[in-house]
C-alpha cells in the first residue's frame, strides 16, 4: 500500500503588479488639522456652553465647516501607478488611464489635460512660486560655484609640473538642477506618462465621481444653518 503524496500547498494570490505612488499636500494636511482643532475647540465650547439657540447654530454650523475643512485639506491626493492616474480633489474623484492623458502642464496651478480637452487641476499638488524662486537662486549659486572651481582647476600651478590639461574632470557638480517639490513630482509624473501611454494596460475611459460623502453634509449643514438663521 502507498502512502498519498502530499498535497501541495495553495498557491499564494500574487502581489499587486502596479503599486500607488501617493502625493500630498504636507503644508495642507497641516493647515486642515488645525482648523479643525479650532473648529472643534469653539463647537464644542459652544455647543455645552450656550444658551437659546446658539448650541443648534454651532452645531449647524460645524455640520457645515468640517466637511468643507476635509475636502479642501485633508482629502486632495494624487494617486499614480504604471496603469492610471487617480486624483482625489475637494469633490470629484477623476481616473485617467494614462492612454487618455494628453499632457501634465504647470503654469499658475499644475493641471492635467485629457485627450478630449478636459483639464483637471491637481488640488494636491499646489504650485509654489516661492519655492520655485528658491530653487532658481540655489540652481544659480551652484552654477557660480562649478564655474568658478573649473577656473581653479584650468588655472597654472605656480610650483609643480605646470597647468592642468583642458580637458580634466572638475569637481561633481550637483546631481541635477535644482528643482520646487511639485515641479519635481510633475516631472516624475510626465516621466511615468510618457514611458505607460502607448501600453495596453493602460488604456481606457476617463472616469469622474462626485464626493457626496463631502457635499452631502455640507449641504444638509448649510440648509440647517440657513433656516435656524431664517426663524430667528
Amino acid at each position: 500500500m502507498t502512502t498519498p503524496e502530499h498535497e501541495s500547498p495553495a498557491p499564494q494570490p500574487p502581489a499587486p503588479e502596479f503599486r500607488d505612488r501617493v502625493h500630498r499636500s504636507s503644508g495642507g494636511i497641516a493647515g486642515g488639522v488645525l482648523l479643525l482643532a479650532i473648529v472643534a475647540w469653539l463647537g464644542f465650547d459652544a455647543l455645552f456652553t450656550g444658551h437659546g439657540r446658539t448650541p443648534w447654530l454651532a452645531l449647524a454650523a460645524m455640520i457645515l465647516v468640517v466637511p468643507l475643512v476635509v475636502a479642501f485639506t485633508l482629502r486632495p491626493a494624487v494617486y499614480a501607478n504604471d496603469e492610471r492616474l487617480r486624483i482625489r480633489n475637494p469633490f470629484r474623484v477623476i481616473v485617467l488611464p494614462w492612454g487618455q492623458v494628453a499632457a501634465l502642464r504647470s503654469g499658475y496651478s499644475n493641471e492635467v489635460i485629457a485627450k478630449s480637452g478636459t483639464k483637471y487641476q491637481l488640488w494636491a499638488v499646489p504650485v509654489s512660486m516661492r519655492a520655485r524662486k528658491r530653487a532658481a537662486r540655489q540652481q544659480a549659486r551652484a552654477a557660480g560655484a562649478g564655474d568658478r572651481g573649473k577656473d581653479r582647476l584650468l588655472r597654472p600651478r605656480p610650483f609643480g609640473p605646470g597647468a592642468l590639461d583642458a580637458g580634466s574632470v572638475g569637481p561633481a557638480g550637483p546631481t541635477g538642477p535644482a528643482r520646487a517639490t511639485t515641479d519635481q513630482i510633475m516631472d516624475d509624473l510626465r516621466q511615468l506618462h510618457e514611458t505607460r501611454e502607448p501600453e495596453e494596460t493602460a488604456q481606457g475611459e476617463v472616469t469622474v465621481r462626485w464626493a457626496y460623502e463631502i457635499a452631502g453634509p455640507a449641504v444638509a449643514g448649510a440648509v440647517v444653518l440657513a433656516i435656524l438663521l431664517a426663524v430667528g
